[in-house]
């Protein structure tokens, strides 16, 4: 009886926690519809945001309190139907699009808008606006929506003892409040939102470095997840869900942590070979060097998704995987030193993976000149 109460009361306590909205009231224009295709299962496309808003406990990372929030990362999830791989596709903040027609959660009207920065619609009118907009430029119908704070990003990296990563070079930028030695260590809190939001000392101001980055540490922490006993272990899944839905905010389809786990659970038979990160196909913007436009083969990249076709290899353009991340030949098997403990000496160490797949190196793979682009380890 104590042990069912327990149950009851964590399932209360976590669904609790979940900050759950209905966008459907905001959406203008007809969406997109789902295409049939085969398998057992539809194929899944669910949209993930991160929130750079500093309103809220552990938010007010630098100062810059207020000003209300932006999407500082967009990434489709996409599970094919037959759930034997998944991509997770980085689109830029810095892209220019033509932006549909949006309202916002109180009802007021926002008119489309030509060449607009991608990220401009989350702080027009939240993630209604990221979803319409995602869905009228690709045609690709989403199931669902997540979006994650800092506090929440760094919570949920401490509750599975911190994500390794391989840094070759120290990375100074404290203008920014960011300073991490070189080598290869475990990352938690502060110093792992640091790694994944540093643009400036690594990138040139690119953001397209800093989504290399960002890919290579989520394929690092779904490689410890899924491969090490982070979901076995009681005291970090408690942790982990306590951290992540205090930190979520998710459509009503996926607003329950009954749902939350079938979508972990839907993972089960990918092999982390097929767990791949890779950017929607872009090249600079011809009126500004510093802004970005999709290639043509973006267009190619979208239709094959929402037939939930494979990607072709021209298609897969450095890509990461859950399997091997750059610089590490193992990551389930990383030192168990956080990140306030010293790093290795030599960044090179455990690079003996490099960007090779776990399938003998025949997938494919992110370039060395990408990854040190990157500031990421190469082989």
């Amino acid at each position: 009886m104590i042990s069912a109460l327990s149950v009851i009361y964590l399932y209360r306590h976590y669904n609790g926690n979940l900050t759950v909205i209905d966008i459907n009231d905001q959406m203008v224009g007809p969406r997109p519809d789902k295409v049939d295709v085969q398998g057992p299962q539809d194929p899944l496309n669910v949209l993930i945001m991160g929130s750079d808003s500093r309103d809220g406990k552990g938010n007010d990372i630098d100062g810059l309190t207020g000003g209300g929030q932006r999407s500082d990362t967009t990434i489709l999830l996409h599970l094919s139907a037959d759930r034997t791989r998944a991509y997770g596709i980085s689109i830029p903040r810095d892209l220019m699009v033509d932006r549909p027609a949006c309202k916002t959660s109180s009802g007021t009207q926002i008119p489309a808008a030509t060449y607009q920065m991608w990220n401009a619609a989350f702080q027009l009118a939240g993630p209604a606006c990221t979803v319409s907009q995602f869905e009228s430029l690709t045609g690709i119908r989403l199931d669902h929506f997540v979006v994650v704070d800092f506090e929440g990003f760094q919570g949920m990296v401490d509750a599975v003892g911190g994500v390794q990563v391989c840094i070759p070079e120290t990375i100074d930028d404290r203008a920014h409040g960011i300073y991490l030695e070189a080598g290869t260590r475990k990352l938690e809190g502060r110093q792992a939102l640091n790694y994944v939001r540093e643009r400036y000392a690594v990138s040139g101001g690119s953001d397209v470095g800093r989504m290399k980055r960002q890919q290579a540490f989520i394929a690092s922490m779904a490689h410890q997840v899924l491969s090490s006993d982070t979901l076995a272990h009681p005291t970090r899944l408690l942790g982990f869900l306590d951290s992540a839905t205090k930190s979520l905010t998710l459509d009503d389809g996926l607003g329950n942590l009954a749902k939350i786990a079938q979508l972990g659970y839907e993972f089960r038979g990918i092999s982390l070979d097929d767990i791949q990160f890779i950017t929607s196909p872009i090249k600079t913007d011809p009126q500004d060097p510093n802004r970005l436009v999709w290639k043509r083969s973006a267009k190619v990249m979208w239709r094959r998704i929402r037939e939930d076709e494979p990607l072709t290899k021209r298609l897969q353009v450095d890509v990461i995987s859950a399997a091997s991340v750059p610089g590490q030949s193992d990551p389930s098997e990383s030192p168990s030193e956080s990140a306030s403990e010293s790093p290795s000496e030599s960044p090179s160490a455990s690079s003996s993976g490099g960007a090779k797949g776990g399938n003998g190196g025949n997938a494919p793979t992110a370039s060395n000149e990408a990854l040190a682009a990157a500031g990421l380890c190469t082989s």
